[in-house]
């Protein structure tokens, strides 16, 4: 009997102990899109994303689920407007556009330990999080313009002011 439990209690265990890394790899191919207040509950976006690399997370909470319907969407739908208008910016400074409804995101840090980042209580329950590694995160919340959010981008990346990513011509 003492084995049967004993046995059960560790499968518990080992189902409950999925590395937060696997997880958020798994919910990295999720667009920023499905985001949205239709999925807030949406389980895949609700694990908490591990971050590494220079990165700008979109984050939309379940307390956006507190405003009324037609506010919801249009908010969310400016979000999402002012976030594909700076994705290309985004890609050509190498930085990675990543989404999520989970209240916390973790930072990897060198040493093989994460910082935790938690999203909640803040002014608005949607926003942005730009994260470079080894560095203070900022947080964005509200709704910002597209030349307001880039130029806070620029300021926290260092990222040129002709953000392009044409390559230059050759004239022979």
């Amino acid at each position: 009997m003492r084995i049967g439990a004993l046995v059960a209690l560790l499968c518990v265990a080992a189902c409950q102990t999925r590395s937060l890394a696997r997880m958020a790899q798994q919910s990295d191919s999720v667009e920023f899109a499905r985001l949205g207040p239709q999925d807030s509950t949406d389980g895949t976006l609700l694990v908490p994303r591990v971050v590494a690399e220079p990165s700008v997370v979109l984050f939309w909470l379940r307390a956006a689920d507190t405003l009324a319907a037609d506010d919801r969407a249009d908010t969310f739908d400016d979000l999402k407007y002012y976030t594909e208008q700076i994705a290309p910016a985004l890609e050509a400074g190498g930085i990675k556009l990543l989404a999520t409804n989970a209240e916390t995101v973790y930072v990897a840090l060198p040493n093989h330990t994460r910082r935790a980042i938690l999203l909640s209580g803040l002014d608005y329950p949607y926003g942005y999080l730009l994260i470079d590694p080894g560095g203070p995160e900022r947080i964005l919340t509200g709704v910002y313009a597209e030349d307001d959010l880039l130029e806070e981008l620029r300021v926290y990346f260092d990222l040129p002011d002709d953000t392009t990513s044409a390559q230059p011509r050759v004239a022979t």
